[in-house]
């Protein structure tokens, strides 16, 4: 990273708390090393800022979808940026889904919105809270939707990308893995579900002869201590299977990270919190964090 190639954040929706958590970067060591996408109205004149102004005057805690088309833009503005090199990387403030499907533009997340600019062809979010790292097979689905989801094409395809970006993002040369089963004890041996005997504990097989160093299936209640051998990451089947854990662990410093992407991707760990916006009481910890690992990132 470099300060003709810095990183960009976009500054999110602008009823929450983002444009905040953007004005914190002044006084810290990025100040120099990021550019911001928003509305210059809202940031600070410290900061380098790409105005995209929104049309409708921007109430604290009151969003409006008629914003949301130049949220988009934004976040368009800086993938783009990204993919042609002018950026070294993007971190995101958070955004509302509702909001801006409610303006009749389908978006399900950042994740989703950004493999389609990017042309990824199978993204894969990872959570990181200091040494610990899960990534996510599933994402935002409902509960019950989980198991049709799921399948071995999946399985590998999430492993592969996290395997690969591991080694290239992280730096970590021969990651282990550790792969939690979808069912309670990780099916009790077909007792509590066949998901684990029918394709996951198959699919760990077919990609450990590929040279993968993957631990499991195991009980998602154990894999993530000591005993499980947890060392570089652990995949989780579902959202709300692996991500208490990391935000038990780490909330307010967290990152969420998007991995399969022809770019680097880093964001904050929660959400707009329109019942906080304007009142000078965000906590940046976890844009900080994700503004740090980017830059690592990129130097990786």
């Amino acid at each position: 990273m470099t300060a003709d190639r810095p990183l960009v954040v976009t500054a999110g929706e602008p009823a929450g708390i983002g444009p905040e958590l953007c004005n914190a970067l002044v006084g810290t060591p990025f100040q120099d090393q990021v550019v911001v996408i928003g509305d210059q109205r809202q940031l600070d004149v410290r900061l380098r800022v790409i105005d995209t102004p929104f049309p409708l005057d921007v109430e604290p805690g009151k969003p409006s979808p008629v914003n949301a088309e130049t949220l988009l833009n934004g976040l368009q503005r800086a993938a783009e940026g990204c993919l042609r090199g002018e950026f070294g990387a993007m971190v995101t403030a958070p955004l509302a889904k509702s909001v801006i499907a409610d303006s009749g533009i389908p978006f399900t997340g950042h994740t989703e919105y950004l493999a389609k600019i990017t042309d990824a062809g199978h993204p894969v979010m990872l959570l990181v809270a200091d040494d610990l790292r899960v990534a996510l097979a599933s994402t935002h689905l409902p509960l019950r939707e989980v198991a049709d989801y799921l399948s071995p094409t999946i399985l590998k395809r999430t492993l592969r990308v996290l395997h690969a970006d591991l080694r290239s993002r992280f730096a970590i040369e021969d990651p282990v893995i550790v792969v939690c089963g979808l069912n309670p004890h990780a099916g009790e041996d077909g007792h509590l579900g066949r998901e684990e005997i029918d394709f996951i504990t198959p699919t760990i097989d077919e990609l450990r002869e590929e040279g993968l160093k993957l631990v499991g299936p195991l009980p998602a209640d154990t894999a993530f201590t000591p005993a499980a051998g947890h060392k570089d990451a652990v995949l989780a089947m579902y959202h709300d299977q692996g991500l208490p854990v990391l935000k038990y662990a780490g909330f307010g410093h967290s990152v969420n990270v998007t991995l399969g992407l022809p770019i680097i991707r880093t964001s904050v760990d929660h959400g707009t919190a329109f019942d906080i916006a304007g009142q000078g009481k965000a906590d940046p910890g976890s844009l900080l964090a994700a503004v740090e690992l980017a830059a690592a990132m990129v130097a990786n």
